[in-house]
């Protein structure tokens, strides 16, 4: 049995429009426009909050409970930390994420009212000057500054240029589509997360499928700096959500490069049981490429929605994502296969009858054996 097809002429060209797009954490209203629109010509409706996060509704045949499907538009950046003698900039990071990777980036300065463009470097730069230095000096954000591209030597210059400390720094992604399938990029994180959940809405609204449940889509705006899913949801009335966000390839890991990967746990605990394998049987059933991992170092819009008092049942799913927080680069085949996966999940069945109200009898809880005696 199959899942519904992915369009990935669709993926791509949502994802093109992603990253193209600056989001940095704090500065995200232009990538909320995006999405609304996106959504617009889905048919899809949605309302927003206060500073922008977005929830839409695929309607199901019941409103209650509802299920949730959680990406972030909010990416790593960086912002202005000082104005320095020499006329550069010093800045600090917007998110977790090495200097190493900032190194050499060409960046917007978003000033209160213009823009300008420059470079963000080492410090000691130039081997003609520095020697072995340039091999020496440490990896820290004390170690880069920002070398603007106007006649700037000093902090007056930078004050007439009206350049100020907090004003916002995004890195240009240096996006590549490669003939392949292969996708490189700054921001994958979590913008290929949001263009496989959209491609997995238009599929639904493509073929018409009918829900069994009402399914929110969450569009979070601020994930990088650890709020992500608390602020967007709302009345109690989601039992179910599925975070979805990069899964790390690396030495260690058991991340799928071209599947999706289901998490089982990350540094906020495990993910809930039930859920979790039920989300791997329909990977079997639907003969969607797959992986399970266990992730150290990471938490997501799940461990935020849970922290903010929702009681709900979590689980993440993963795209590939190599170097994450760094030049990433996913595969094509993994986005198609969350997307598959996340279309197969919205027209699953409920977990359980007792999950559409927030406290209930023994009844219909799973049996006692459920999770000590395999199947």
């Amino acid at each position: 049995m199959s899942a519904l097809a992915i369009n990935p002429a669709y993926l791509q060209s949502v994802l093109r429009r992603l990253l193209e797009t600056p989001s940095p954490s704090g500065m995200t209203d232009a990538v909320v426009r995006l999405v609304c629109e996106l959504l617009d010509e889905l048919g899809i409706s949605y309302q927003l909050t206060r500073r922008g996060a977005i929830r839409a509704v695929l309607p199901g045949k019941r409103s209650r409970p509802k299920r949730a499907i959680a990406s972030h538009l909010d990416t790593l950046g960086a912002m202005v930390k000082a104005l320095k003698p020499n006329g550069r900039l010093a800045i600090s990071p917007i998110g977790f994420w090495s200097s190493r990777f900032a190194e050499g980036a060409r960046v917007t300065v978003y000033c209160d009212h213009h823009n300008l463009r420059g470079t963000v470097l080492p410090l000691k730069a130039s081997g003609h000057t520095f020697n072995k230095e340039i091999d020496t000096q440490p990896v820290d954000w004390q170690q880069v500054e920002v070398r603007l591209d106007e006649r700037v030597a000093s902090v007056a210059d930078l004050m007439h240029l009206g350049v100020r400390v907090g004003d916002t720094i995004a890195l240009d992604t240096g996006t590549e589509f490669c003939p392949n399938g292969f996708i490189n990029s700054r921001y994958l994180d979590d913008k290929a997360g949001v263009a496989s959940m959209l491609a997995a809405a238009e599929a639904i609204v493509r073929e018409g499928a009918a829900l069994p449940l009402d399914v929110l889509l969450l569009f979070t705006i601020s994930e990088e700096v650890g709020v992500g899913a608390s602020h967007v949801l709302h009345g109690g009335d989601v039992s179910e959500l599925i975070s979805v966000d990069n899964g790390t390839v690396a030495e260690g890991q058991n991340t799928s490069e071209y599947g999706v990967t289901i998490s089982m746990m990350d540094s906020s605990g495990p993910f809930d049981w039930h859920l979790t394998r039920h989300l791997l049987n329909l990977c079997r059933l639907h003969a969607i490429d797959h992986a399970r991992d266990v992730f150290r170092y990471y938490r997501s819009d799940a461990a935020s929605a849970v922290e903010a008092g929702n009681d709900i049942r979590t689980a993440l799913l993963c795209f590939a994502c190599d170097a994450s927080h760094g030049y990433e680069r996913t595969h094509e085949d993994s986005l198609l296969a969350l997307g598959r996966l996340l279309a197969a999940y919205m027209l699953s069945p409920p977990l359980f009858e007792r999950d559409r109200e927030p406290m209930g009898p023994l009844g219909d809880f799973p049996p006692a054996d459920a999770q000590i005696t395999p199947e």
